[in-house]
């Protein structure tokens, strides 16, 4: 609660970006410095300014005339929806088949995003354990859907849990008796392991990978290779094929076993205790957990990463009891929209990612779930803007709102995109030339074949142009 605390008072009006600067004062530290500390450091300054409550807001006759002509560009294609609201007020300012459904692509993480927060919490941490089998030495490893967790220190996110931890907590439980055999348990996520609405490359496309509730570094191969070549490949990275079964061998090569000894299993009931003080079948010998949720849905919006985005969707389908699967994830992350009163009925999903072209939102589902996260109403939702890019800064719109036409935009367009072939999408929130703060969801999915720079360069002349007007 005093993480979300912070997030509030670095969030207010959802549009504020602080550069790193000290943290220890705002964790709860003395305030009062010792003769021998050092000078504070100085506070870290804004890098976008925060909305003016007084700011004027922009008029619906405003905003159709800064928006429309754009909207019937060519690169866009032959459908263009649009919805633009006041994050304040909640008020609707401009709609182009605004409850339309249109296939949203990774715009998809926002509903991702919302409904994880609304479900499990900020600070919800994803546990892997490890639990006596049913033989002497038998461990089964039970994955509890972290994708973030790594085999050591060289794992691809920073500060995720580890397997190598779990391992030395395994033999310190076992005492005296050695392990024997490794049996994986994801039983958690009953599958399939792949969206059957996704493209035929899409499994081995290095983007997507099979989800399994077990699974290191989201399945990538090498993980150290995938950092240092990150920028260059988008992300893209060789992924395990049976992630569950690839993080049991690490695992049991850690234990000091065979690596092809390792099978799939369940982990057996608790039993009660034995009069050697022999672990018995089921006790727990040890557990790592994840990253707190924020952070989780931090990375995911960042870096646009598909395979976290399936495995929150699957948190959301755990926490309204449903089947951790792709279908009860998205019955799940529809149960929770409609909890926020939102129209639940204008948003179909297949995935949590948006790699699936049978998915559906509306963009003035999308304006509304992000008014909703800004304005105060529910504030564990305000972790959802902590890993929005900003525009000619970070992540997806790092190198975006650089030229002439676009220029307005730069650092006061926060927004998550989202590209397939055919199709482009941005949602996110804008700063008016005014001060006043609004959001934006712009989706085509008919977007004419070549240069997909063209498309996107369109959409974020939208984006810029509510930046340049007052819209009055």
């Amino acid at each position: 609660m005093l993480l979300v605390a912070v997030l509030l008072v670095g969030l207010a009006g959802a549009a504020v970006v602080l550069r790193p600067g000290p943290v220890a004062g705002w964790l709860g530290a003395d305030p009062t410095p010792s003769a021998a500390a050092p000078p504070p450091e100085p506070d870290p300054s804004p890098v976008l300014a925060g909305p003016d409550a007084a700011a004027p807001e922009p008029t619906p006759a405003g905003v159709r005339a800064a928006v429309e002509p754009l909207t019937g560009a060519a690169a866009l294609g032959s459908r263009v929806n649009v919805s633009v609201a006041d994050v304040v007020s909640g008020e609707s300012l401009y709609a182009k088949g605004g409850d339309d459904g249109t296939v949203p692509a990774s715009v998809t993480k926002l509903a991702t995003g919302v409904t994880v927060l609304k479900a499990r919490g900020p600070g919800y941490r994803i546990a892997t354990r490890a639990l006596a089998g049913a033989n002497p030495g038998e461990v089964v490893l039970v994955g509890g859907g972290d994708p973030t967790l790594a085999v050591d220190k060289s794992g691809f996110y920073p500060g995720a849990a580890r397997l190598d931890t779990l391992a030395t907590q395994v033999k310190q439980a076992l005492g005296g008796t050695a392990p024997t055999r490794v049996v994986v348990d994801s039983s958690l996520f009953p599958g399939p392991v792949h969206e059957p609405g996704w493209d035929a490359d899409i499994p081995t496309g290095g983007f997507g990978a099979s989800i399994t509730a077990l699974m290191t570094d989201g399945a990538r191969r090498d993980p150290v290779r995938a950092r240092k070549t990150f920028a260059d490949s988008h992300g893209a990275a060789e992924r395990y094929a049976e992630p569950d079964l690839a993080a049991g061998r690490s695992f049991a090569r850690l234990l000091g076993l065979p690596e092809g000894g390792v099978v799939r299993g369940t982990a057996p009931a608790a039993a009660g205790a034995t009069a050697s003080g022999a672990p018995t079948p089921g006790t727990e010998l040890g557990k790592v957990e994840s990253l707190p949720m924020i952070r989780l849905v931090d990375i995911m919006i960042t870096d646009s990463d598909n395979v976290i985005a399936e495995a929150l969707a699957r948190q959301v389908a755990l926490a309204r009891n449903q089947q951790a699967s792709f279908t009860g994830g998205a019955a799940a992350m529809d149960e929770v929209i409609g909890e926020l009163g939102l129209p639940a009925d204008e948003i179909s999903l297949a995935d949590g990612s948006g790699l699936s072209r049978s998915n559906r939102i509306s963009p003035s589902l999308l304006t509304d779930l992000i008014a909703v996260a800004g304005n105060g109403t529910h504030p564990e939702l305000t972790a959802i803007f902590g890993g929005l890019p900003v525009a000619a800064w970070s992540g997806t719109l790092g190198t975006r709102y650089e030229s002439t036409d676009t220029a307005a935009g730069a650092g006061v367009v926060r927004a998550k995109t989202g590209t397939l072939t055919g199709v482009h999408a941005i949602a996110g929130l804008v700063t008016t030339r005014d001060g006043r703060l609004l959001t934006f969801a712009v989706l085509t999915d008919r977007a004419p074949a070549g240069d997909p720079e063209v498309t996107r360069a369109a959409l974020d002349q939208i984006a810029g142009a509510l930046a340049s007007c007052g819209c009055r």
